[in-house]
């Protein structure tokens, strides 16, 4: 699966070997960047209004808007980002941004970890959560439902989690 989670965006003009070489040096650096940026902003920001929540994002936006020119959204590196953005969405309390990036997330998730992963349940999770703090009920149900299918698998049908975000099903 290297092929894909590495995958080049489709051009009329492919880039270089190098030019991809180079956005892969420069992607691995952003995000040890953005792993130093967000321990040092994080423990400097208690506030969810800080600056310091709003230069992650930007750090986010740019080097996405950088690293899509060449890399696909299902590009690990693309996701590792996208998954650091909706992560201060979610601290800023930003549903709808959050909500954004867990949907373009989700395919990619799904489709470069194995059927029963915890990776995969957790981001339906989210997302479910999201769609019903939004009020989009249908999706917020599909999305829970979809999440707790994996986990029933993977934890075993009784598992405390499963009667939680049932619960949460029958209170919305």
């Amino acid at each position: 699966q290297d092929k894909e989670k590495l995958e080049i965006r489709k051009l009329n003009d492919p880039p270089s070997a190098e030019t991809v070489r180079d956005m892969i040096k420069y992607a691995r650096n952003v995000i040890e960047e953005f792993r130093r940026a967000k321990h040092y902003k994080y423990i400097l920001c208690l506030n969810p209004d800080s600056t310091g929540l709003v230069e992650l994002l930007e750090i986010c936006e740019l080097s996405l808007d950088k690293m899509g020119a060449v890399f696909e959204d299902s590009n690990v590196y693309m996701l590792h980002m996208m998954y650091q953005a909706m992560g201060v969405c979610l601290y800023v309390q930003d549903w709808e941004g959050a909500l954004r990036y867990g949907q373009k997330i989700i395919r990619p998730y799904s489709k470069h970890y194995p059927s029963y992963s915890l990776n995969v349940a957790s981001m339906w999770l989210k997302l479910g959560r999201l769609y019903m703090a939004l009020e989009n009920r249908p999706a917020g149900v599909k999305a829970l439902k979809r999440a707790i299918a994996i986990m029933e698998v993977a934890h075993g049908k009784d598992h405390p989690y499963i009667s939680e975000i049932k619960k949460e099903l029958e209170d919305h």
